[in-house]
Formats: structure tokens, C-alpha cells, sequence
């Protein structure tokens, strides 16, 4: 049988102008296409290829050799590429953009910015994703208290704080408390666990001790100095997302490292920004 929005490995049936038809051997009268572009200059009749089937533009079935970023099921971290009318449309690898329906979004989705859903079939048979992965996500892993592990913010709620999908898997929880001021869906955290709750899901604790986490922003911060010949253009007033991009660190741990490199004395602060002393 063959699956919508999963890999496999399909038969060719026959090869014609526009394409290879594809099936599973036992419905050869609903083969699926592969476009010719996709087609190797060696293919045979009945050569077994390993495609992923879903719906083009015009929402017919079709096949691609191409590796989708997500499958039917899973659960991935993507990138808003469009907004429309109808939703928003994620980059998943492929020709055609994943649509996340406006009533599969639990915030405002921005541009450009990476959220973590889940890939299912609608009503129609199509392909879409969904930002509703509470009910999806399971209890019961096997981590221990004290260990770190990497999940995805999928929904934030300011008098509960950060849910966290564990390996994309496991329900986590960063209490508010504990939580950076500008933590945002769709981030990667690093996390240790400080709580198994009764109902099995881990409570995370984000923060390294100060001792362990300034240093290496701190040579962050130096690094970046050195290579901008000792000046960098940020401060306190400079948005969070800047100083994700430009050092890969929140604004809080930022401002930690930059409160120890003043005491050290090894910059100052300008209305300018950060300068290196010694420039």
C-alpha cells in the first residue's frame, strides 16, 4: 500500500515523456509519478526506487527522490517562508511549501522564524502541519534527574512557563521562574532535569551555574571584539534576536558575560556599543 508523506520504495511500471510511474506492485492502474527531471538516465521498467509521495500544486499525488525535512507523524522545527490568506507555508525541503493552517497555529507565526510542528493528513488527504503537539507527546522516557537534555519551545505560557518537546518526544516544562525573558517558540534548548512529576513529565532547569556559563560567553564576546577590531554595536537596548544571531547566545546570558568582562575591566561600554580596552 502505498503511504502519503512517508518514504519507500515503489516499482516503476512504466516510463513515458513526462515521467515514471510508480507503484507498489499491486495497484499498478494508480501508479504515481515521478517527473522526469527526478528519473535517473539508467532507469528501467520495474527498477525498485525509495521516493517520498505527497500532493503537488494542483493536489494530485506524486513522488520525488528528494528527502523531505519531516514525515508523516514526526516532528521537526520549521522555517515560515510565506504568510498568506490561508495560513502560513514552512520550508520542508521540497518544491511545494507545508502549509500550517491558521487553525493549526497556537501564536502568531513570524517570517523567517523556525517553529516546531507536527506532519498530519487532513480531512482531504493533504499533507499539513500542526503547532498542537501537547496531546501528541508522550510520558514515561527513561531520563533520570540531573541530566541534560535538547528539546524544542512549542508554546509558552506566561503563568506557567516554557513547554519543551524532549528529543521531540517527551513532554518538558521550564517554569516561567526560570525561564529567560526572551525565550521564544521554536527555540533549541539545552536543559537539565530537576523534576520527574507524578503524571511523568520533566520539569527543566536551563541555567548553569554562573561559573560554568559566563566564561565561554565571555570568550564569545572577546572572540567577536577581536575579529570586529575591538567594537561590536550592542548594548542593553539591542533586540534579543541580534544577539541570538550575531553571538548564538540569549540576551540575559549576554548581559552576564558583558557584567563580568566590565568587572574584569576588559571593555567598556560606549553609547556606540562594546569596545575592547586596549583597542
Amino acid at each position: 500500500m502505498i503511504e502519503v508523506g512517508k518514504v519507500q520504495t515503489l516499482k516503476i511500471e512504466r516510463i513515458t515523456a513526462i515521467g515514471a510511474y510508480l507503484s507498489d506492485g499491486n495497484d499498478e492502474m494508480n501508479a504515481i509519478l515521478l517527473p522526469e527531471k527526478e528519473v535517473p538516465k539508467t532507469a528501467r521498467v520495474n527498477d525498485e526506487m525509495e521516493v517520498f509521495v505527497y500532493r503537488d500544486s494542483q493536489d494530485r499525488f506524486i513522488s520525488t527522490t528528494r528527502r523531505p525535512k519531516i514525515q508523516l507523524g514526526e516532528f521537526a522545527a520549521l522555517k515560515v517562508v510565506d504568510i498568506t490568506k490561508v495560513g502560513a507555508f514552512l520550508d520542508w525541503g521540497l518544491e511545494k511549501d507545508l502549509l500550517l493552517p491558521y487553525n493549526e497555529q497556537t501564536l502568531k507565526v513570524q517570517k523567517g522564524r523556525d517553529y516546531l510542528v507536527n506532519l498530519y493528513t487532513d480531512k482531504s488527504d493533504r499533507l499539513c502541519a500542526t503547532m498542537k503537539i501537547y496531546p501528541l507527546l508522550k510520558v514515561g522516557s527513561t531520563h533520570k534527574v540531573g541530566e541534560w537534555v535538547e528539546g524544542y519551545v512549542y508554546q509558552i505560557n506566561p503563568e506557567i512557563g516554557a513547554f519543551v518537546a524532549i528529543e521531540n518526544l517527551y513532554h518538558g516544562l521550564i517554569l516561567m521562574k526560570d525561564a529567560d525573558s526572551d525565550i521564544h517558540c521554536g527555540e533549541k534548548v539545552h536543559a537539565r532535569i530537576s523534576e520527574i512529576r507524578n503524571d511523568g513529565k520533566l520539569i527543566l532547569s536551563p541555567n548553569k551555574k554562573a561559573y560554568k556559563e559566563i566564561p565561554n560567553d565571555a570568550i564569545t564576546i572577546l572572540t567577536k571584539l577581536n575579529e570586529s577590531q575591538g567594537f561590536l554595536p550592542f548594548n542593553d537596548k539591542t533586540d534579543a534576536n541580534i544577539i541570538k544571531k550575531e553571538l548564538n547566545m540569549s540576551k540575559s546570558s549576554f548581559k552576564r558575560a558583558v557584567g563580568k568582562l566590565l568587572k574584569e575591566k576588559k571593555i567598556r561600554i560606549t553609547e556606540r556599543g562594546i569596545e575592547k580596552n586596549g583597542r
